[in-house]
């Protein structure tokens, strides 16, 4: 997964209500409940049916390091979904998202000016319509650049040609992220 995949399930993680389950035995037992079927979680774990029967029974308790993580990754991606729209649907609705970042940002600009790319930390609200732009692709499966096309129109008008009060013509590259955090 890209930086901004992840950035945005973390921010999806802080509306949730309940925690996830921390036990492997209970993680398992809910996706095999979330898929329907052992054979369909081992599938999608890239195990076998006998192994999630194992886990599921508490036969096998510690799942090795890269399990763990696709097994935890596969439970969040579909931990309370109910909230997890309802957030969405507000942030693209109403309250928009924040984004806090730390990446390099040049500039296609007239001549005479600075187009330099720098690295520049940068928070920046942008509205629900953006914010509605960058959950449909992620849900349509958008590739990370995609993702970042977005976020990097949304921080060119906002931020940097200032809700098309300055700067008309200008174009930003949004490269080498540091560092990306959601907020909504």
């Amino acid at each position: 997964m890209g930086i901004l995949t992840d950035s945005l399930e973390r921010a999806d993680a802080a509306h949730f209500t309940r925690p996830m389950p921390k036990s492997a035995r209970k993680q398992m037992q809910y996706l095999v409940k979330q898929t329907k079927s052992t054979r369909a979680a081992a599938e999608l774990l890239g195990v076998t049916q006998r192994t999630v029967e194992r886990y599921v029974k508490g036969q096998l308790k510690q799942p090795r390091h890269d399990l763990a993580q696709r097994l935890a990754f596969e439970v969040r991606k579909r931990w309370q979904p109910r909230v997890r729209d309802r957030a969405r649907k507000q942030a693209a609705t109403i309250g928009g998202i924040y984004i806090d970042t730390r990446a390099r940002f040049g500039f296609t600009a007239a001549p005479g000016t600075t187009d330099d790319p720098r690295l520049r930390p940068l928070t920046q609200g942008l509205p629900p319509a953006y914010a509605a732009r960058l959950f449909d692709a992620h849900t349509a499966g958008a590739t990370e650049q995609q993702l970042t096309d977005i976020v990097a129109e949304g921080l060119q008008e906002m931020y940097f040609k200032d809700r098309g009060r300055r700067a008309h013509g200008l174009l930003v590259e949004f490269t080498d992220i540091d560092y990306l955090d959601f907020d909504y």
